[in-house]
Formats: structure tokens, C-alpha cells, sequence
């Protein structure tokens, strides 16, 4: 099978997100298959038929070991939480960069680290508080990657810690710790004092200086602030952290603590925790209308027995000793679903709706039963996870509200071989890939709108429809998306208790947590952000983020908003190049073109030579403006694109490795004070960019294509570019997705 069959040859996107994110070299489809499932033909048959994936570190990760390369098989990672001293703080830092440099994400606490003015025994008599320290571990997340991924990072603090106030208005700064979530970590005892209108006593002790720390917080005052920093910038997120300590499989264990959760905050785990994720995708299950609850169930074990065997085999793998020791120990796994909105359209249900909540919860058991059950059943086969306490699994409220008899009988006589099975994680990447709704995320629009160039030289705005409503509106002739039935709710148009009854559903079945951000448009009152949150809490949802359209953290994509128009140009005019040999001197007779960019460090100016038969890129020249930039390091790249060019290298192999480079952080700046930077997010991106529209305007040239452009559009103010094509990113499910290059910050 090769790619193209499997995604489609119109799914360009997905075939190109496999290709640079997945793929190991120049392997095929099929090895790529073969290396993934790892001889599991169970696994393998369900990805061929798109009803399942791992995540993303075990799609891109997996096998490569065997190559010499030091990789993870695990999305994300709870570092223990530092203790109040510079050497712990700076430990912890170096555990960050270490497993950033392995492709994982990591969460922290900082609930241990002493408030700001608490006394210590150095020159400085006083401490500069938790909240300081925010800052450097978000330069370390933005410092360390691995194969152009940077890491992912969320930073949690307690409802009690003193420091809460100041945490809570640190995003409210758009220029600080731009490279982590934060979530707060709010107890029961909280919220209710919020909703009473009470006062919230918050204490720490230092026992190393005496010194006790005691503020009492107007709860409900300091919780009307966080709503409407929500409101305005989109953090910090909401933990409900006595919920997510009581509804699991592990929450009657005095032996069992959570530390904080991963980055997108699906993963609750205990310090060094890790979880593999893996996601099943509920839309395949749907024929003629019709849910496939059996083939469902088969699946949610064939899956749970995939997963076990990863965790297996990446189980050397993991960066740090602790995470070794705790994954060990635990066992945990991480099962997910996306598609889900996909599912209820094909089903005509719609999302939020009693009828859609009722099928939820049907399926939301048998995935819970079967998953345990398979657990159990993987003890028998394999042992019990080595801190498994059987009694108190099964006196946990979690186990016996999603257990039918046959399962706990299996569990009482065999234990579990894992301590935790479920989570809804984002799936950005991977439903961008196969071209479906991601997580439990609703439809985030019925389209958007696309603007490109095509052969004849004009701006072309054209919709594009997501699979399930392009498969709909064929099959029953409409030519609008407006003509479609009520079914087909959006983000832009569902109401947020809607929204989070679906959560509230899926959470009874799910023992880790769910990954979950409400999409709230332009006009939605500051004033009900409140209510969200309370009515998140109350139907016992253990997490949840809101981001609004147009708020000053600016991490959604309009529908309406327009794509760049060089952004597919070559996939629009597949041109077959001929490679060449190398050209020894380039001649007088060739063709100029020049472009002016705008940077992060000013002005560079970009001429390339062409081939005046051919159309082929000869030599490039690149001078820095009056304003700035390294000249040297503008020459040295205007020797090797050259130097390729005339090696016989086409176009498109070297402006793929210059969009390649990661972002830089005075263009990013630059492009937030300024908006007038050209696209990309470095030099060497722009520089692409400009190669590749001199390039077109070129082969239409040598081609005979008459080009009469119309007046440019004014240029969209990109407000979150995305570091890989400058286009604007969607923030869905805690995360911050492009839907124009596929990049994701976190999987």
C-alpha cells in the first residue's frame, strides 16, 4: 500500500504530516506499517483501516532505537515536583532538558517552592517566590527540542500556596513564559468557598527558617479575576484537583500520589509518571449509520494489548532513572478517542444533545469494561503491575461504577497489569492527518475559506469542507454548507454546557483525564465565564481551559480568515523539474529576480538567478538592509544555495530544508509588536517563501502563462504564527494547532 491510498491523494496535508513527522528516511508505507506494529498484525490491521494510532512518539519513535538514536516511545512526562532549594529548582531544570532532548513533554508542581518574601538563610534573607522560577523553566522548554520539536511544558500550583494571586496573572503579561501552559490546581474546599463568598486560608511552612506563611483570599473576588483573565488571555487553565484524586482506579491507595499532569493535562501521574498514548477512532466505527459496538469492543482490546507492549519495549528508553523506576512500578497507559464529532454526524446526533450524551455513556462504559477487563486478563498472562493492590482497586468508586460482574470477577482473581488505562488527549496532529475532529472536540467550523494562486496568476478563494461534511453534501447534492441539517454544530456556534456535557460524560468512563479547551467566540460575556467554570466543577469534569475569539493571547483561527497565498503553490502546479548536473559557471544570459523581506533583525534583500530556458533556480544573493543582520551568515547561506542549485538539487528539496529551521525568537517578537514581518518565522523560512514565489513567477514565465495579478489584499495581521509557516494557529484541546503545515505544539 502506498500512502496516497491510504489517505487519499487529495489529502495533501496528511500525506505531507506522515512524511516529515512520522516517516524514518526513505521508508514505504508498508515498513513504516511493519515497524510501527511490530510484527502485532491486530495493530496493523487497524491502522490500515484508520481505526486506531498510537501517538505521536510512537509513530515517529518506534524501532529507531535499534539505529543508534536516543528516543522516547512516551508523549509526556511529570517530573518530581522541585523542593524549596537552588540545587532541587536547577535539577529539575536539567531533568527538563534532558527529556525535551528525547521528544517528551513534561508537567511540574511548584506547590513545594516557598512565596515570595518567605525568609532563607542567604544574602538575600528573603525568596523572590515560586512564581519566578516560571520563568526559567520556560526558557529551558523553548531552549531544547529534538528534530525541529520543541518541548512542552505545564507549570501547576496549589489553590493554597500564598504565591496563587501572583501565578495567576502571570500570562496576563504576553511577553513572559511563553513556552508553557498553566493550570491551577483547585481543591473542592475552594470552590466552595468561592460559591459561598468566603475567605480561603492559604499557609506554607518552611521548617528550614521557622517561618509560616498565612493569607486569607477573598475566594470569590480572586476567582472573578482568573475568569476574566481567562477571558482575556486564555490562562490558566482549571485542575479540579480532588476530583481528579477520587475517580480512579488508584484513588484508594494511601501509596498512590499525583504530581502534577503533562502539558495538555490528560495525564495525571505520580513523580518520574509517564504515559503512552494511543487513540481510536470512533467515526470508523459507524456503517450505514450503524455504531459497530462489537468490532468496537475488539478494538479496545486489541489496543490495550498494543499499548502493554510498547510500554515493554520502551521501558529502557525512558530519559531519566526516575521515570525508569515509576513506569515500572505503575504501569501506566493512556487510550484515547477522536473523531468523535465525526461519529455523532454520521450518526445524526447531535453534539451535547440528551440522545448524544446517552450513546456516550453506552460507550463510554464498554470502552471502560473492556479495557479493564483486558488488563486483568494481561495480569494473568504477564503479572500484575508491581504496586498492584487488588483490594483497593476494586473498593475505588471509579472501578465499581465502570465494571460489569464478569470483569470484576477477573480482576479479583488476577489483578491489573496496569494502574491506569483511559485519557482523551488532543490528537491534533493525528486527526489533522487523517482529516477527522479531533479529541472530543466539536467541529470547529463547517469550513473555512482559502485563498491561493493558481495557474493563471489570480488570487482564488475557495471553501474548503472538513471529510464528514464534504461526504455529506455529496451524497445528498447541496451545494452550500448553510443547506446542512441542524446536526452539524460547531465550536463557533454550540453552547458551552453542551460542550461540557459531553465532557462530563466521557469523564465518568475515563480514569486519567481529558484534554479539554472551550472555544468561545468574540462576543461571549466576560461575566459567564464564571458560570462556566462552576458548572465545569459541579457535573464533575476534572479539568478545563477557555480560550475566546480575538482575546489578547490571540490563539484561534477564524474560520474566515485567509491562508497565504504562496502557502500550496507547488502542490498547485506539479511541474516535473529534471535534476541536472553541475553547473560550473552560470552564464550572463539569465533572469533576475528580486525580493525585499522584512526580519526580525530589519531589511534582506534576495536575488535569484534563473535559468531564462529552463526556469531553473541558478544562484541566490542575499544583503542585509541598513537595519541589521549577520552579513557573514547571509553569504555563507548564498554560497550553499547556490552551490546546491548548480549540484542539480530542485527547488523544492532546497527550500524544504529551509523551512525546516526552527523559529527565532527577534522574528517572533518582531511580528507581535510590529506585524510587518514577511512570512515564516526566521530568515531561512522567508527566505524559502520568496525562492519559491520567484521560482512560480518563473516557470510562468518560461511556460507562457500570461500573469495579470489583481490587487493584493491587505496582508492578514498573523497575531500566533505558527513556527513552521507563519500561518495564524487554532488553539483546540490545549493546544495550539496549524491546519495550513499540520505543525502541533504538543501530541
Amino acid at each position: 500500500m502506498e500512502i496516497e491510498q491510504w489517505l487519499g491523494e487529495e489529502n495533501q496535508l496528511g500525506i505531507d504530516i506522515w512524511q516529515k513527522k512520522y516517516r524514518y528516511d526513505e521508508e514505504s508505507f508498508d515498513d513504516w506499517l511493519d515497524r510501527i506494529s511490530s510484527g502485532d498484525p491486530d495493530i496493523r490491521e487497524m491502522m490500515v483501516q484508520k481505526k486506531f494510532l498510537f501517538g505521536g512518539r510512537i509513530l515517529a519513535n518506534r524501532g529507531l532505537h535499534k539505529t543508534g538514536l536516543k528516543v522516547t516511545l512516551s508523549n509526556c512526562y511529570v517530573v518530581t515536583s522541585p523542593e524549596d532549594s537552588i540545587e532541587s529548582i536547577f535539577e529539575t531544570a536539567g531533568k527538563l532538558a534532558r527529556t525535551f532532548s528525547y521528544g517528551g513533554g513534561v508537567g511540574i508542581d511548584l506547590s513545594n517552592l516557598a512565596p515570595r518574601g518567605a525568609k532563607i538563610n542567604n544574602t538575600a534573607s528573603e525568596t523572590s517566590g515560586a512564581v519566578s522560577f516560571t520563568d526559567l523553566f520556560s526558557m529551558v522548554t523553548g531552549l531544547i527540542g529534538q528534530h525541529g520539536r520543541r518541548g512542552a511544558l505545564m507549570l501547576t500550583l496549589s489553590c493554597e500556596h500564598p504565591d496563587l494571586e501572583e501565578f495567576m496573572s502571570v500570562k496576563t503579561d504576553v511577553e513572559r513564559v511563553t513556552k508553557a501552559n498553566m493550570s491551577i490546581r483547585m481543591t473542592d474546599r475552594f470552590m466552595k468557598a468561592v460559591k459561598n463568598r468566603e475567605m480561603f486560608e492559604q499557609r506554607f511552612v518552611r521548617p528550614e527558617t521557622d517561618s509560616v506563611t498565612v493569607k486569607q483570599l477573598d475566594a470569590h473576588a480572586f476567582f472573578r479575576k482568573l475568569c476574566y483573565a481567562n477571558w482575556d488571555y486564555g490562562e490558566p487553565g482549571c485542575l479540579f484537583w480532588d476530583r481528579i484524586e477520587t475517580w480512579n482506579l488508584m484513588s484508594e491507595d494511601p501509596d498512590y500520589e499525583y504530581a502534577s499532569t503533562n502539558p495538555c493535562a490528560e495525564e495525571p501521574l505520580p513523580p518520574g509518571g509517564s504515559c503512552l498514548l494511543g487513540s481510536i477512532n470512533l467515526a470508523a466505527f459507524v456503517e450505514d449509520g450503524r455504531f459497530d459496538e462489537d468490532g468496537f469492543r475488539e478494538a479496545v482490546g486489541v489496543c490495550v494489548r498494543g499499548l502493554n507492549d510498547v510500554l515493554d519495549e520502551g521501558l529502557p528508553l525512558h530519559p531519566l532513572e526516575e521515570q525508569r523506576e515509576s513506569v515500572s512500578e505503575w504501569r501506566q497507559i493512556g487510550l484515547g478517542i477522536m473523531g468523535l464529532a465525526d461519529m455523532l454526524i454520521r450518526l445524526e446526533l447531535t453534539y451535547g444533545s440528551r440522545e448524544a450524551m446517552d450513546f456516550c455513556d453506552r460507550i463510554g462504559f464498554i470502552m471502560a469494561d473492556t479495557a479493564i477487563g483486558t488488563s486483568a486478563q494481561l495480569a494473568a498472562e504477564r503479572g500484575r503491575f508491581p504496586r498492584c493492590n487488588t483490594e483497593l482497586i476494586m473498593d475505588s468508586p471509579y472501578f465499581q461504577y465502570n465494571t460489569t460482574p464478569e470483569t470484576r470477577e477477573l480482576v479479583k482473581e488476577h489483578g491489573l497489569r496496569n494502574s491506569q488505562l483511559l485519557t482523551i488527549a488532543p490528537t491534533g496532529t493525528l486527526s489533522t492527518m487523517l482529516g477527522i475532529s479531533g479529541g472530543i472536540e466539536p467541529v470547529f467550523a463547517n469550513h473555512y475559506e482559502r485563498r491561493t494562486v493558481s495557474l493563471s496568476g489570480h488570487d482564488e478563494i475557495y471553501k474548503v469542507y472538513p471529510d464528514v461534511v464534504w461526504e455529506y453534501m455529496n451524497a445528498h447534492g447541496l451545494e452550500d454548507d448553510s443547506e446542512l441539517p441542524g446536526y452539524f454544530v460547531t465550536a463557533q456556534n454550540l453552547d458551552y454546557k453542551q460542550r461540557l456535557n459531553l465532557q462530563g460524560t466521557w469523564q465518568m468512563h475515563v480514569d486519567a483525564s481529558i484534554s479539554s479547551t472551550v472555544n468561545l467566540p468574540k462576543t461571549f460575556p466576560e461575566s459567564e465565564v464564571y458560570d462556566l467554570y462552576i458548572y465545569a466543577w459541579e457535573i464533575g469534569c476534572k479539568g478545563v481551559t477557555v480560550f475566546r475569539d480575538d482575546c489578547k493571547r490571540l490563539g484561534i483561527l477564524s474560520p474566515k480568515e485567509k491562508e497565504e497565498a504562496t502557502e500550496r503553490l507547488d502542490a498547485l502546479t506539479p511541474l516535473e523539474k529534471p535534476k541536472r548536473g553541475f553547473v560550473e559557471n552560470v552564464a550572463d544570459d539569465v533572469v533576475g529576480k528580486k525580493r525585499k523581506l522584512m526580519t526580525g533583525c530589519g531589511s534582506l534583500h534576495c536575488t535569484a538567478f534563473f535559468d531564462p530556458h529552463t526556469g531553473e533556480l541558478l544562484e541566490a544573493y542575499l544583503n542585509k538592509g541598513s537595519t541589521g543582520g549577520c552579513n557573514n551568515f547571509m553569504i555563507g547561506l548564498s554560497r550553499m544555495i547556490s552551490l546546491a542549485a548548480r549540484s542539480g538539487c530542485n527547488i523544492e528539496a532546497i527550500v524544504d530544508q529551509l523551512k525546516s529551521c526552527g523559529s527565532c525568537p527577534s522574528y517572533v517578537v518582531r511580528n507581535f509588536t510590529r506585524h510587518d514581518t514577511s512570512k515564516g518565522s526566521c530568515c531561512p523560512m522567508a527566505i524559502g517563501y520568496a525562492l519559491t514565489d520567484m521560482y512560480s513567477e518563473m516557470q510562468r514565465e518560461v511556460n507562457g502563462i500570461i500573469f495579470n495579478p489583481e490587487p493584493k489584499l491587505p496582508r492578514r495581521e498573523v497575531k500566533n504564527p505558527c513556527p513552521k509557516c507563519g500561518d495564524e494557529l487554532q488553539f483546540q484541546g490545549g493546544c495550539n494547532i496549524c491546519k495550513s503545515c499540520g505543525w502541533t505544539r504538543c501530541e
